[in-house]
Protein backbone atom coordinates (compact mmCIF):
# COMPACT_ATOMS: atom_id res chain seq x y z
CA UNK A 1 0.00 0.00 0.00
CA UNK A 2 1.60 3.28 -1.09
CA UNK A 3 0.84 6.95 -0.76
CA UNK A 4 -1.52 6.83 -3.74
CA UNK A 5 -3.64 3.88 -2.60
CA UNK A 6 -6.52 5.97 -1.20
CA UNK A 7 -9.97 5.80 -2.76
CA UNK A 8 -10.57 8.24 -5.65
CA UNK A 9 -11.57 11.71 -4.46
CA UNK A 10 -14.87 11.56 -6.36
CA UNK A 11 -16.09 8.54 -4.36
CA UNK A 12 -17.48 9.74 -1.00
CA UNK A 13 -16.62 6.99 1.47
CA UNK A 14 -18.82 6.28 4.47
CA UNK A 15 -15.90 7.16 6.71
CA UNK A 16 -15.65 10.63 5.19
CA UNK A 17 -19.38 11.28 5.52
CA UNK A 18 -19.37 10.00 9.11
CA UNK A 19 -17.36 13.08 10.06
CA UNK A 20 -20.47 15.23 9.72
CA UNK A 21 -23.41 12.89 10.29
CA UNK A 22 -24.18 9.26 11.10
CA UNK A 23 -25.79 6.96 8.57
CA UNK A 24 -26.17 7.34 4.83
CA UNK A 25 -26.89 10.51 2.83
CA UNK A 26 -30.51 11.51 2.41
CA UNK A 27 -31.95 13.75 -0.33
CA UNK A 28 -35.11 15.80 -0.83
CA UNK A 29 -36.32 17.03 -4.20
CA UNK A 30 -38.93 19.77 -4.00
CA UNK A 31 -41.05 20.38 -7.13
CA UNK A 32 -42.51 23.83 -6.55
CA UNK A 33 -44.55 26.20 -8.66
CA UNK A 34 -41.54 28.38 -9.40
CA UNK A 35 -38.49 26.19 -8.81
CA UNK A 36 -37.33 22.58 -8.63
CA UNK A 37 -34.63 22.01 -6.03
CA UNK A 38 -32.43 19.18 -4.83
CA UNK A 39 -30.82 19.24 -1.39
CA UNK A 40 -28.71 16.24 -0.37
CA UNK A 41 -27.79 15.96 3.31
CA UNK A 42 -24.94 14.05 4.92
CA UNK A 43 -27.41 12.14 7.08
CA UNK A 44 -30.51 12.43 9.24
CA UNK A 45 -29.68 14.74 12.14
CA UNK A 46 -31.21 17.41 14.37
CA UNK A 47 -28.79 19.80 12.63
CA UNK A 48 -28.61 18.35 9.10
CA UNK A 49 -25.52 19.20 7.04
CA UNK A 50 -26.19 19.88 3.34
CA UNK A 51 -23.78 18.06 1.04
CA UNK A 52 -25.17 19.60 -2.13
CA UNK A 53 -27.87 22.14 -3.02
CA UNK A 54 -29.07 22.98 -6.54
CA UNK A 55 -32.10 24.91 -7.74
CA UNK A 56 -33.59 25.33 -11.22
CA UNK A 57 -36.17 28.09 -11.76
CA UNK A 58 -38.68 26.40 -14.05
CA UNK A 59 -41.88 28.44 -13.62
CA UNK A 60 -44.12 25.37 -13.68
CA UNK A 61 -47.01 27.32 -12.20
CA UNK A 62 -46.81 30.31 -14.53
CA UNK A 63 -50.38 31.25 -15.60
CA UNK A 64 -51.77 28.01 -14.16
CA UNK A 65 -54.73 29.81 -12.57
CA UNK A 66 -55.76 31.47 -15.84
CA UNK A 67 -55.04 28.52 -18.15
CA UNK A 68 -55.64 25.60 -15.82
CA UNK A 69 -52.48 23.94 -17.10
CA UNK A 70 -48.82 23.69 -16.15
CA UNK A 71 -46.49 25.77 -18.32
CA UNK A 72 -45.14 23.67 -21.22
CA UNK A 73 -41.60 25.06 -21.15
CA UNK A 74 -41.65 24.85 -17.36
CA UNK A 75 -42.50 21.13 -17.53
CA UNK A 76 -39.68 20.51 -19.99
CA UNK A 77 -37.18 22.28 -17.77
CA UNK A 78 -38.47 20.50 -14.67
CA UNK A 79 -38.18 17.03 -16.22
CA UNK A 80 -34.68 17.84 -17.41
CA UNK A 81 -33.74 18.98 -13.89
CA UNK A 82 -35.23 15.84 -12.32
CA UNK A 83 -33.22 13.58 -14.61
CA UNK A 84 -30.07 15.48 -13.66
CA UNK A 85 -30.93 15.26 -9.94
CA UNK A 86 -31.33 11.49 -10.29
CA UNK A 87 -27.75 11.20 -11.53
CA UNK A 88 -26.45 13.55 -8.84
CA UNK A 89 -28.08 11.43 -6.12
CA UNK A 90 -26.47 8.33 -7.61
CA UNK A 91 -23.07 10.05 -7.56
CA UNK A 92 -23.52 11.15 -3.94
CA UNK A 93 -24.68 7.61 -3.09
CA UNK A 94 -27.87 8.82 -1.47
CA UNK A 95 -29.59 6.13 0.56
CA UNK A 96 -33.09 7.61 0.64
CA UNK A 97 -34.67 10.19 -1.67
CA UNK A 98 -37.96 11.96 -0.99
CA UNK A 99 -39.67 13.85 -3.81
CA UNK A 100 -42.35 16.41 -2.94
CA UNK A 101 -44.72 18.32 -5.23
CA UNK A 102 -46.79 21.31 -4.19
CA UNK A 103 -49.35 23.86 -5.40
CA UNK A 104 -48.88 23.91 -9.18
CA UNK A 105 -49.14 20.14 -9.56
CA UNK A 106 -52.18 20.15 -7.25
CA UNK A 107 -54.11 22.75 -9.22
CA UNK A 108 -53.37 21.99 -12.88
CA UNK A 109 -55.50 19.71 -15.05
CA UNK A 110 -52.34 18.25 -16.59
CA UNK A 111 -50.77 17.84 -13.16
CA UNK A 112 -51.30 14.04 -12.98
CA UNK A 113 -49.68 13.50 -16.39
CA UNK A 114 -46.75 15.68 -15.41
CA UNK A 115 -46.27 13.81 -12.14
CA UNK A 116 -46.23 10.49 -13.99
CA UNK A 117 -43.49 11.80 -16.30
CA UNK A 118 -41.66 13.31 -13.33
CA UNK A 119 -41.60 9.99 -11.48
CA UNK A 120 -40.06 8.36 -14.54
CA UNK A 121 -37.46 11.14 -14.77
CA UNK A 122 -36.35 11.05 -11.14
CA UNK A 123 -36.89 7.34 -10.55
CA UNK A 124 -38.74 7.90 -7.27
CA UNK A 125 -42.38 8.06 -6.16
CA UNK A 126 -43.64 11.61 -5.70
CA UNK A 127 -45.64 12.80 -2.71
CA UNK A 128 -48.25 15.36 -3.80
CA UNK A 129 -48.71 17.54 -0.73
CA UNK A 130 -52.06 19.01 0.18
CA UNK A 131 -52.08 22.65 1.23
CA UNK A 132 -52.60 21.67 4.85
CA UNK A 133 -49.77 19.14 4.72
CA UNK A 134 -47.48 21.73 3.14
CA UNK A 135 -48.31 24.15 5.96
CA UNK A 136 -47.56 21.47 8.56
CA UNK A 137 -44.15 20.68 7.07
CA UNK A 138 -43.31 24.40 6.84
CA UNK A 139 -44.14 24.73 10.54
CA UNK A 140 -41.94 21.74 11.36
CA UNK A 141 -39.18 23.44 9.36
CA UNK A 142 -39.41 26.54 11.54
CA UNK A 143 -39.47 24.41 14.70
CA UNK A 144 -36.35 22.68 13.39
CA UNK A 145 -34.61 25.98 12.69
CA UNK A 146 -35.56 28.27 15.58
CA UNK A 147 -35.15 28.01 19.34
CA UNK A 148 -38.61 27.87 20.96
CA UNK A 149 -40.48 29.63 18.13
CA UNK A 150 -43.67 31.50 18.93
CA UNK A 151 -45.69 33.06 16.15
CA UNK A 152 -47.10 32.39 12.69
CA UNK A 153 -45.23 30.70 9.85
CA UNK A 154 -45.86 31.99 6.34
CA UNK A 155 -44.45 29.92 3.46
CA UNK A 156 -44.65 31.87 0.20
CA UNK A 157 -44.16 29.74 -2.90
CA UNK A 158 -44.89 30.40 -6.52
CA UNK A 159 -48.43 29.01 -6.40
CA UNK A 160 -49.60 29.43 -2.81
CA UNK A 161 -49.08 30.94 0.62
CA UNK A 162 -49.38 28.61 3.62
CA UNK A 163 -50.03 30.04 7.09
CA UNK A 164 -49.82 28.09 10.34
CA UNK A 165 -49.43 28.92 14.03
CA UNK A 166 -46.46 27.54 16.01
CA UNK A 167 -45.81 27.60 19.77
CA UNK A 168 -42.67 25.76 20.77
CA UNK A 169 -43.05 22.30 19.24
CA UNK A 170 -46.84 22.61 18.89
CA UNK A 171 -48.29 23.17 15.41
CA UNK A 172 -51.74 24.64 14.80
CA UNK A 173 -54.05 24.00 11.90
CA UNK A 174 -52.71 25.43 8.68
CA UNK A 175 -54.43 27.08 5.74
CA UNK A 176 -53.36 27.54 2.14
CA UNK A 177 -54.24 30.58 0.01
CA UNK A 178 -53.66 31.31 -3.72
CA UNK A 179 -51.23 34.14 -2.93
CA UNK A 180 -47.99 32.67 -4.24
CA UNK A 181 -45.91 35.04 -6.36
CA UNK A 182 -46.76 33.50 -9.74
CA UNK A 183 -50.41 32.99 -8.77
CA UNK A 184 -50.84 36.58 -7.61
CA UNK A 185 -49.14 37.88 -10.71
CA UNK A 186 -51.57 35.80 -12.79
CA UNK A 187 -54.71 36.72 -10.81
CA UNK A 188 -53.91 40.44 -10.91
CA UNK A 189 -52.98 40.57 -14.58
CA UNK A 190 -49.49 41.64 -13.52
CA UNK A 191 -50.92 44.71 -11.74
CA UNK A 192 -49.43 45.52 -8.34
CA UNK A 193 -52.41 47.75 -7.54
CA UNK A 194 -54.89 44.91 -8.18
CA UNK A 195 -52.61 42.50 -6.32
CA UNK A 196 -52.90 44.65 -3.17
CA UNK A 197 -56.70 44.34 -3.17
CA UNK A 198 -56.60 40.60 -3.89
CA UNK A 199 -54.12 40.03 -1.07
CA UNK A 200 -56.12 42.14 1.39
CA UNK A 201 -59.43 40.42 0.56
CA UNK A 202 -57.94 36.92 0.61
CA UNK A 203 -56.10 37.33 3.91
CA UNK A 204 -59.11 38.93 5.60
CA UNK A 205 -61.36 36.02 4.65
CA UNK A 206 -59.03 33.01 4.72
CA UNK A 207 -56.32 33.64 7.29
CA UNK A 208 -57.59 33.34 10.88
CA UNK A 209 -53.98 32.68 11.95
CA UNK A 210 -53.21 36.38 11.50
CA UNK A 211 -55.63 37.20 14.32
CA UNK A 212 -53.19 35.55 16.75
CA UNK A 213 -50.08 37.22 15.32
CA UNK A 214 -50.18 40.57 17.14
CA UNK A 215 -47.10 41.06 19.34
CA UNK A 216 -45.55 37.75 18.17
CA UNK A 217 -43.10 36.76 15.43
CA UNK A 218 -43.92 36.23 11.78
CA UNK A 219 -41.58 33.57 10.33
CA UNK A 220 -41.11 34.31 6.62
CA UNK A 221 -40.31 31.18 4.57
CA UNK A 222 -39.67 31.11 0.83
CA UNK A 223 -37.20 32.26 -1.80
CA UNK A 224 -38.96 35.50 -2.74
CA UNK A 225 -39.08 36.72 0.85
CA UNK A 226 -35.43 35.75 1.39
CA UNK A 227 -34.56 37.74 -1.75
CA UNK A 228 -36.44 40.76 -0.38
CA UNK A 229 -34.57 40.43 2.92
CA UNK A 230 -31.26 40.30 1.07
CA UNK A 231 -32.12 43.54 -0.74
CA UNK A 232 -33.25 45.15 2.50
CA UNK A 233 -29.93 44.24 4.11
CA UNK A 234 -28.09 45.90 1.23
CA UNK A 235 -30.24 49.03 1.55
CA UNK A 236 -29.33 49.44 5.23
CA UNK A 237 -25.67 48.29 4.90
CA UNK A 238 -26.31 45.44 7.30
CA UNK A 239 -23.03 43.74 8.30
CA UNK A 240 -24.06 40.06 8.31
CA UNK A 241 -25.43 38.56 5.08
CA UNK A 242 -26.66 35.33 6.71
CA UNK A 243 -30.39 35.06 6.00
CA UNK A 244 -31.55 32.59 8.63
CA UNK A 245 -32.53 34.30 11.85
CA UNK A 246 -32.35 37.80 10.35
CA UNK A 247 -34.87 39.90 12.25
CA UNK A 248 -36.67 42.89 10.73
CA UNK A 249 -38.68 45.63 12.42
CA UNK A 250 -42.15 45.67 10.79
CA UNK A 251 -42.37 49.47 10.64
CA UNK A 252 -39.01 49.67 8.88
CA UNK A 253 -40.00 46.84 6.57
CA UNK A 254 -43.23 48.55 5.48
CA UNK A 255 -41.26 51.50 4.12
CA UNK A 256 -38.95 49.18 2.21
CA UNK A 257 -41.80 47.08 0.82
CA UNK A 258 -43.61 50.19 -0.39
CA UNK A 259 -40.48 51.19 -2.30
CA UNK A 260 -40.13 47.72 -3.86
CA UNK A 261 -43.73 47.87 -5.07
CA UNK A 262 -43.32 51.29 -6.66
CA UNK A 263 -39.96 51.09 -8.47
CA UNK A 264 -38.41 48.99 -11.20
CA UNK A 265 -36.71 46.01 -9.53
CA UNK A 266 -33.62 46.57 -11.69
CA UNK A 267 -32.94 49.82 -9.82
CA UNK A 268 -32.74 48.22 -6.36
CA UNK A 269 -29.37 47.99 -4.62
CA UNK A 270 -27.77 44.52 -4.83
CA UNK A 271 -30.51 43.29 -7.19
CA UNK A 272 -27.84 41.32 -9.06
CA UNK A 273 -27.95 38.87 -6.14
CA UNK A 274 -31.50 37.95 -7.18
CA UNK A 275 -31.98 35.76 -10.26
CA UNK A 276 -33.61 37.48 -13.23
CA UNK A 277 -36.41 34.91 -13.20
CA UNK A 278 -37.36 35.88 -9.64
CA UNK A 279 -37.13 39.67 -9.98
CA UNK A 280 -40.63 40.13 -11.49
CA UNK A 281 -42.08 38.39 -8.41
CA UNK A 282 -40.45 40.70 -5.85
CA UNK A 283 -43.24 43.28 -5.96
CA UNK A 284 -45.92 40.59 -5.50
CA UNK A 285 -44.04 39.05 -2.58
CA UNK A 286 -43.79 42.55 -1.11
CA UNK A 287 -47.54 43.08 -1.49
CA UNK A 288 -48.35 39.91 0.45
CA UNK A 289 -45.85 40.61 3.25
CA UNK A 290 -47.08 44.19 3.56
CA UNK A 291 -50.66 43.03 3.98
CA UNK A 292 -49.62 40.44 6.59
CA UNK A 293 -47.83 43.15 8.58
CA UNK A 294 -50.79 45.55 8.40
CA UNK A 295 -53.33 42.88 9.28
CA UNK A 296 -51.41 40.81 11.82
CA UNK A 297 -49.22 43.51 13.45
CA UNK A 298 -46.34 41.21 14.40
CA UNK A 299 -43.60 42.23 16.83
CA UNK A 300 -40.92 41.22 14.34
CA UNK A 301 -40.34 39.41 11.07
CA UNK A 302 -37.80 36.58 11.22
CA UNK A 303 -36.42 35.23 7.98
CA UNK A 304 -36.27 31.44 7.89
CA UNK A 305 -34.00 29.42 5.61
CA UNK A 306 -35.68 26.24 6.89
CA UNK A 307 -39.04 25.14 5.55
CA UNK A 308 -40.76 22.13 4.00
CA UNK A 309 -37.56 20.13 3.34
CA UNK A 310 -36.14 20.60 6.82
CA UNK A 311 -39.61 20.00 8.23
CA UNK A 312 -39.72 16.58 6.60
CA UNK A 313 -36.29 15.71 8.03
CA UNK A 314 -37.45 16.86 11.47
CA UNK A 315 -40.56 14.68 11.19
CA UNK A 316 -38.39 11.64 10.34
CA UNK A 317 -36.42 12.00 13.61
CA UNK A 318 -37.27 9.99 16.70
CA UNK A 319 -38.84 12.00 19.57
CA UNK A 320 -35.61 12.15 21.57
CA UNK A 321 -33.68 13.59 18.64
CA UNK A 322 -36.39 16.17 17.98
CA UNK A 323 -35.92 17.41 21.54
CA UNK A 324 -32.22 18.19 21.03
CA UNK A 325 -31.00 21.78 20.66
CA UNK A 326 -29.97 22.22 16.99
CA UNK A 327 -27.44 24.92 17.84
CA UNK A 328 -25.63 22.67 20.31
CA UNK A 329 -25.82 19.72 17.91
CA UNK A 330 -24.24 21.80 15.11
CA UNK A 331 -21.59 23.25 17.44
CA UNK A 332 -20.83 19.74 18.65
CA UNK A 333 -20.39 18.56 15.06
CA UNK A 334 -17.93 21.38 14.38
CA UNK A 335 -16.14 20.61 17.63
CA UNK A 336 -15.65 16.98 16.56
CA UNK A 337 -14.46 18.06 13.11
CA UNK A 338 -12.02 20.82 14.08
CA UNK A 339 -11.02 20.82 17.77
CA UNK A 340 -7.75 19.28 18.93
CA UNK A 341 -9.56 17.20 21.53
CA UNK A 342 -13.37 17.08 21.14
CA UNK A 343 -13.81 15.98 24.77
CA UNK A 344 -12.38 19.29 25.93
CA UNK A 345 -15.47 21.25 24.77
CA UNK A 346 -17.95 19.57 27.16
CA UNK A 347 -15.43 19.98 29.98
CA UNK A 348 -15.28 23.71 29.20
CA UNK A 349 -19.05 23.82 29.52
CA UNK A 350 -18.94 22.28 33.01
CA UNK A 351 -15.93 24.39 34.07
CA UNK A 352 -17.61 27.64 33.03
CA UNK A 353 -20.91 26.45 34.58
CA UNK A 354 -19.22 26.38 37.99
CA UNK A 355 -17.55 29.74 37.37
CA UNK A 356 -20.80 31.43 36.29
CA UNK A 357 -22.70 29.92 39.23
CA UNK A 358 -20.24 31.56 41.62
CA UNK A 359 -21.00 35.07 40.30
CA UNK A 360 -23.61 37.42 41.70
CA UNK A 361 -25.07 38.20 38.26
CA UNK A 362 -27.55 35.51 37.15
CA UNK A 363 -27.36 34.09 33.65
CA UNK A 364 -30.51 33.52 31.59
CA UNK A 365 -31.26 30.09 30.12
CA UNK A 366 -30.64 31.39 26.59
CA UNK A 367 -27.34 32.99 27.61
CA UNK A 368 -26.30 29.66 29.11
CA UNK A 369 -27.02 27.75 25.88
CA UNK A 370 -25.06 30.35 23.91
CA UNK A 371 -22.13 29.99 26.32
CA UNK A 372 -22.27 26.21 25.96
CA UNK A 373 -22.17 26.56 22.17
CA UNK A 374 -19.19 28.93 22.44
CA UNK A 375 -17.34 26.39 24.58
CA UNK A 376 -17.79 23.77 21.87
CA UNK A 377 -16.50 26.24 19.26
CA UNK A 378 -13.62 27.64 21.30
CA UNK A 379 -10.88 25.61 19.59
CA UNK A 380 -12.14 25.38 15.99
CA UNK A 381 -9.45 27.79 14.72
CA UNK A 382 -6.38 26.09 16.14
CA UNK A 383 -5.00 24.96 12.77
CA UNK A 384 -4.89 28.57 11.51
CA UNK A 385 -1.67 30.59 11.65
CA UNK A 386 -1.40 32.04 15.20
CA UNK A 387 -1.61 35.63 13.95
CA UNK A 388 -4.99 34.95 12.36
CA UNK A 389 -6.69 32.52 14.74
CA UNK A 390 -8.98 35.16 16.21
CA UNK A 391 -10.00 36.57 12.84
CA UNK A 392 -10.50 33.18 11.19
CA UNK A 393 -12.47 31.82 14.14
CA UNK A 394 -14.69 34.90 14.11
CA UNK A 395 -15.42 34.51 10.39
CA UNK A 396 -16.03 30.78 10.61
CA UNK A 397 -18.50 31.16 13.49
CA UNK A 398 -20.27 34.36 12.39
CA UNK A 399 -20.89 32.90 8.92
CA UNK A 400 -21.46 29.28 9.96
CA UNK A 401 -24.51 27.33 8.81
CA UNK A 402 -26.09 27.31 12.27
CA UNK A 403 -29.79 27.24 13.07
CA UNK A 404 -31.51 27.78 16.39
CA UNK A 405 -29.78 31.14 16.76
CA UNK A 406 -30.49 34.77 15.91
CA UNK A 407 -27.99 37.34 14.69
CA UNK A 408 -27.14 38.81 18.13
CA UNK A 409 -26.39 35.26 19.26
CA UNK A 410 -24.11 34.72 16.26
CA UNK A 411 -22.25 37.90 17.13
CA UNK A 412 -21.82 36.73 20.74
CA UNK A 413 -20.39 33.35 19.68
CA UNK A 414 -18.00 34.89 17.18
CA UNK A 415 -16.77 37.68 19.46
CA UNK A 416 -16.31 35.46 22.53
CA UNK A 417 -14.01 33.06 20.64
CA UNK A 418 -12.25 36.03 19.01
CA UNK A 419 -11.53 37.42 22.50
CA UNK A 420 -10.21 34.02 23.60
CA UNK A 421 -7.45 34.44 21.00
CA UNK A 422 -6.91 38.20 20.85
CA UNK A 423 -7.55 39.48 24.38
CA UNK A 424 -10.66 41.19 25.73
CA UNK A 425 -9.98 44.88 25.06
CA UNK A 426 -13.32 46.15 23.67
CA UNK A 427 -11.69 48.12 20.87
CA UNK A 428 -10.28 44.92 19.37
CA UNK A 429 -13.75 43.68 18.44
CA UNK A 430 -15.54 44.53 15.21
CA UNK A 431 -17.75 47.59 15.89
CA UNK A 432 -20.50 46.14 13.71
CA UNK A 433 -20.55 42.82 15.56
CA UNK A 434 -20.41 44.68 18.88
CA UNK A 435 -23.49 46.66 17.87
CA UNK A 436 -25.20 43.53 16.57
CA UNK A 437 -24.62 41.62 19.82
CA UNK A 438 -25.97 44.43 22.00
CA UNK A 439 -24.48 45.75 25.24
CA UNK A 440 -25.28 42.81 27.53
CA UNK A 441 -24.24 40.00 25.17
CA UNK A 442 -21.07 41.87 24.25
CA UNK A 443 -20.03 42.09 27.90
CA UNK A 444 -20.96 38.42 28.35
CA UNK A 445 -18.70 37.62 25.39
CA UNK A 446 -15.81 39.55 27.01
CA UNK A 447 -16.35 37.67 30.27
CA UNK A 448 -16.39 34.26 28.59
CA UNK A 449 -13.44 35.17 26.37
CA UNK A 450 -11.42 36.14 29.46
CA UNK A 451 -12.36 32.87 31.19
CA UNK A 452 -11.34 30.86 28.11
CA UNK A 453 -7.98 32.66 28.15
CA UNK A 454 -7.46 31.21 31.62
CA UNK A 455 -8.70 27.72 30.70
CA UNK A 456 -6.44 27.00 27.73
CA UNK A 457 -3.03 27.58 29.42
CA UNK A 458 -4.18 25.09 32.08
CA UNK A 459 -5.59 22.38 29.83
CA UNK A 460 -3.78 23.05 26.51
CA UNK A 461 -7.09 22.05 24.90
CA UNK A 462 -6.87 18.49 26.26
CA UNK A 463 -9.50 16.75 28.35
CA UNK A 464 -8.99 15.57 31.92
CA UNK A 465 -7.44 18.72 33.44
CA UNK A 466 -10.27 21.24 33.84
CA UNK A 467 -12.39 19.01 36.11
CA UNK A 468 -9.47 19.09 38.60
CA UNK A 469 -8.86 22.87 38.40
CA UNK A 470 -12.06 24.76 39.28
CA UNK A 471 -12.27 28.52 38.84
CA UNK A 472 -14.72 30.30 41.17
CA UNK A 473 -15.37 33.58 42.90
CA UNK A 474 -15.29 32.99 46.66
CA UNK A 475 -14.89 35.32 49.63
CA UNK A 476 -14.68 38.30 47.30
CA UNK A 477 -11.80 36.95 45.20
CA UNK A 478 -11.37 35.06 41.93
CA UNK A 479 -9.64 31.82 42.85
CA UNK A 480 -8.13 29.21 40.54
CA UNK A 481 -7.69 25.95 42.43
CA UNK A 482 -4.78 23.70 41.44
CA UNK A 483 -4.13 20.28 42.99
CA UNK A 484 -0.66 19.70 44.40
CA UNK A 485 0.43 17.50 41.50
CA UNK A 486 -0.43 20.32 39.05
CA UNK A 487 1.36 23.04 41.01
CA UNK A 488 3.82 23.55 38.17
CA UNK A 489 1.02 24.89 35.94
CA UNK A 490 1.13 28.18 37.86
CA UNK A 491 3.08 30.71 35.82
CA UNK A 492 3.36 34.43 35.15
CA UNK A 493 1.35 33.98 31.94
CA UNK A 494 -1.46 32.17 33.74
CA UNK A 495 -1.45 34.71 36.59
CA UNK A 496 -1.63 37.59 34.10
CA UNK A 497 -4.68 36.10 32.38
CA UNK A 498 -6.31 35.39 35.73
CA UNK A 499 -5.83 39.03 36.74
CA UNK A 500 -7.34 40.13 33.42
CA UNK A 501 -10.52 38.17 34.18
CA UNK A 502 -10.55 39.48 37.76
CA UNK A 503 -10.43 43.08 36.52
CA UNK A 504 -13.64 42.50 34.56
CA UNK A 505 -15.26 41.29 37.77
CA UNK A 506 -13.80 44.00 39.99
CA UNK A 507 -12.14 41.54 42.39
CA UNK A 508 -8.67 40.33 43.34
CA UNK A 509 -7.21 37.14 41.80
CA UNK A 510 -5.17 34.34 43.30
CA UNK A 511 -4.07 30.79 42.61
CA UNK A 512 -4.68 28.32 45.42
CA UNK A 513 -2.66 25.09 45.49
CA UNK A 514 -4.33 22.37 47.54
Amino acid sequence: MGLHSAAPAHVPTQAALARVAPGEPIAIIDIGSNSVRLVAYAGLSRAPTPLYNEKVLCGLGRNVLSTGRLHEEGMRRALQALARFRELCRTIRVGRTFVLATAAARDAENGPAFLEAAEAACGEPIQLLSGRREAELSAFGVIAGFHSPDGVVGDLGGGSLELVDVRGAAVGRGVTTPLGGLALQDLSGNSVKKARKIAADTLRKAAPQLETLRGRTFYAVGGTWRALARLQQAARNYPLRVMHGYSIDPAEELKFLDMVESVDAATLAAVESVSEARRPLLAFGAVVLEEIIRTGRPREIAISATGVREGLLYELLDPASRGLDPLLVAAGDLNRLRARCPGHGPELQDWTDAFMASLDTPETADERRLRHAACLLADVGWRTHPDYRGEQSLNLIAHGAFVGIDHPGRAYLAVSVFFRHEGVAPEKASPTLRQLAGARLFEQARLLGAALRVAFPISVAMEGVLPRTPLVVENGALVLHLPEDLRALASDRLSSRLRGLARLLGVEARIAVA
